[in-house]
């Protein structure tokens, strides 16, 4: 504490410190905390709330296993299927974003001039100053029936009838993918550029393949990197809403959507709260998988 109030002196590092403070306590814990009360709270109105029927449920969390009293269903399928399918999906595109990103980190950090490097840097970032919503109206356009890729592949004949890359989710798992290739690539780059090039030498030298080198030496290198990247990209990925409403399939239905639903259309921000506080137990569970698989630490990750 002492060296930052040295380093950045009193004024900044205070304002860093306060703002910080701010930041965790009043738009993260106070929210989070309040969402989790929330969640086990029947949904009253206005007026109810804080008398004798505003007790502590369970009742939003059953309808989540089991659905609602009604229900002939032993479990809630529906709700079920999509969340699992959404945390599958997460995996799935935090895995493809990985294999993607980690060549392409490597030549930026280990294998290009500066002057590539900032060019490839640079080409990474501009496409991003577009709002996320138009990348993704633009993603649906390229795999549209009679998108650019269809009329492409009817041109040259490899198709004989359009492909409809909508209902096959290749549109989706496109648009998630590259909605976060930054978030992965930026850790990737960062520990890669601190793995000295006299040990990829030496390996060299050594007679190590390329693959061996990678496995035994990069890859160990960088895995607070890729622990840092696949916890990014798999929560934002699980909690993301614009991509899969453009760019899913009419059968495909994302967990956020339901959140979305509880709370915007039918007004019932309890259940909303408990789907939330289910999706954010996952992700954080996903976090500390990756530490432990990883053997990092939360300081690792963060930096």
């Amino acid at each position: 504490m002492n060296s930052f109030y040295k380093k950045n002196g009193p004024v900044i590092a205070t304002f860093f410190l306060v703002a910080i403070i701010f930041w965790l306590v009043f738009l993260i814990v106070i929210p989070q905390l309040y969402m989790l009360d929330l969640s086990f709270r029947p949904n009253l109105p206005p007026l109810l709330r804080g008398g004798p029927d505003d007790v502590y449920t369970l009742t939003h969390y059953k309808h989540f296993l089991y659905g609602s009293e009604t229900s002939k269903d032993a479990y809630n399928y529906v709700d079920i299927g999509v969340f699992l399918d959404t945390i599958i999906t997460a995996v799935l595109v935090t895995i493809i974003n990985l294999c993607f990103c980690y060549p392409i980190a490597f030549y930026i950090a280990k294998l290009a001039t500066p002057n590539t490097a900032r060019l490839l840097v640079l080409a990474l970032v501009i496409p991003f100053w577009i709002n996320e919503l138009l990348r993704s109206f633009a993603i649906r356009i390229l795999f549209a029936g009679e998108g650019v890729i269809n009329n492409i592949l009817l041109e040259l004949g490899l198709i004989s009838t359009a492909v409809n890359f909508i209902a096959l989710d290749i549109a989706l798992y496109t648009g998630l993918t590259y909605a976060y290739i930054l978030l992965m690539i930026f850790p990737l780059y960062n520990a890669l550029e601190t793995l000295d090039t006299n040990q990829l030498e030496a390996a060299k030298d050594l007679g190590s393949s390329t693959v061996r080198t990678h496995w035994r030496i990069v890859i160990p290198h960088a895995k607070a990197g890729i622990a840092s990247g696949s916890t990014m990209v798999f929560m934002l990925t699980a909690g993301a809403l614009a991509t899969p409403v453009v760019l899913s399939s009419p059968n495909t239905y994302w967990f956020t959507q339901l959140i979305y639903q509880w709370f915007n259309m039918n007004d019932n921000w309890s259940r909303g709260s408990a789907y939330s506080i289910i999706l954010l137990v996952v992700s954080v569970t996903f976090v500390l998988l990756m530490m432990r698989l990883f053997k990092v630490t939360i300081g690792e990750v963060v930096r």
